[in-house]
């Protein structure tokens, strides 16, 4: 049996896959990002998880083969590296595992881990790609100073916008409304209490207003989907660098496809899809992120396996 774990920005799912391709179980946690709250918070979640699962498949932990942990920051701060690698040994007794940065769960999934590139764009953005035994990632800077085109960046501009349409250094439009319903404002100065004092500016808060931004943008808002648009040809900046990093001959048309939440809005994908160059050969999804990293994990024990052999996926615990 292969597990699967993918540690996104707000979740972290599992999946147990057999070598035939069938996904058994699946589970869900809280996010084992732990940049905010340390490396304590890791080995619960991902004990949690994987009990979870194998409980769902009737399965001991000891039956799995091989297995991918994808962790958000994993390779972000170096001097944590060591400790990441090791938990999961813990857990499942032996060293029939990797760990490695989710973004590798995304690119596998969606390109059903066949060479190409995968961007992207959930609570922060980031870039991966293969070719020919190499690899390459781009973007993921964090959103202090980077992750162009994420969930977090989106909110922000959306913040942002929100405060000039109140002073009126900008029309008014559908946002407005939005954000103060969904931050539940009776004065608009109270964002500032919201966002910074009683969420803490917490990371994963902040990036679900995200919606707020799409629902805005598809009632009208101008400057909305303006943010959406500049997130789409944010994020297919990503693409060309990664294409001469790997090395893809000039007439290649590379895999390209794409995961995260906000790809959801029809504003992001079509302007990435716009930004692009004839030379990418787009793809959606073949498969969730999860199951992507199951598929890795059966790559790297040295029995692949095809995105199409993947069948009877259950449903994800809400």
């Amino acid at each position: 049996m292969y597990l699967g774990v993918d540690g996104g920005g707000t979740k972290t799912a599992f999946c147990l896959v057999e070598p035939g391709g069938r996904v058994v179980a699946e589970a869900r946690t809280a996010s084992v990002y732990y940049l905010s709250e340390g490396l304590r918070i890791v080995e619960p979640l991902l004990r949690q998880g994987i009990g979870e699962a194998c409980l769902a498949a009737g399965m001991a932990v000891s039956d799995i083969a091989y297995a991918f942990f994808g962790l958000p920051a994993y390779g972000e701060v170096s001097a944590d590296v060591p400790e990441l690698d090791a938990v999961p040994a813990r857990i499942l007794g032996t060293r029939n595992y990797r760990c490695g940065n989710d973004m590798v769960c995304g690119w596998a999934g969606s390109l059903g881990a066949v060479d190409g590139i995968n961007v992207v764009a959930g609570t922060g953005s980031i870039a991966y790609g293969e070719h020919d035994g190499r690899q390459w990632r781009g973007g993921g800077w964090s959103e202090l100073f980077g992750d162009e085109g994420s969930g977090y960046w989106v909110a922000i501009q959306g913040l942002n916008a929100f405060s000039r349409m109140v002073d009126g250094r900008l029309p008014p439009g559908p946002l407005v409304d939005e954000l103060r319903r969904a931050l539940g404002l009776a004065v608009d100065f109270d964002a500032i209490d919201v966002v910074v004092n009683r969420w803490h500016g917490d990371r994963g808060r902040i990036a679900a207003l995200s919606k707020v931004v799409v629902r805005a943008a598809d009632a009208g808002d101008a400057v909305a989907t303006g943010v959406l648009r500049e997130a789409g040809r944010e994020l297919a900046l990503l693409v060309d660098v990664g294409r001469a990093a790997l090395g893809f001959d000039a007439t290649h048309r590379v895999p390209l496809s794409y995961s995260g939440g906000v790809f959801g809005s029809a504003h992001v994908l079509s302007s990435f899809r716009d930004a692009l160059a004839s030379a990418y050969d787009l793809r959606a999804p073949l498969l969730e992120p999860h199951v992507g990293a199951a598929l890795y994990a059966a790559r790297l024990h040295g029995h692949p396996l095809r995105a199409e052999q993947v069948h009877s996926t259950a449903s994800l615990p809400r």
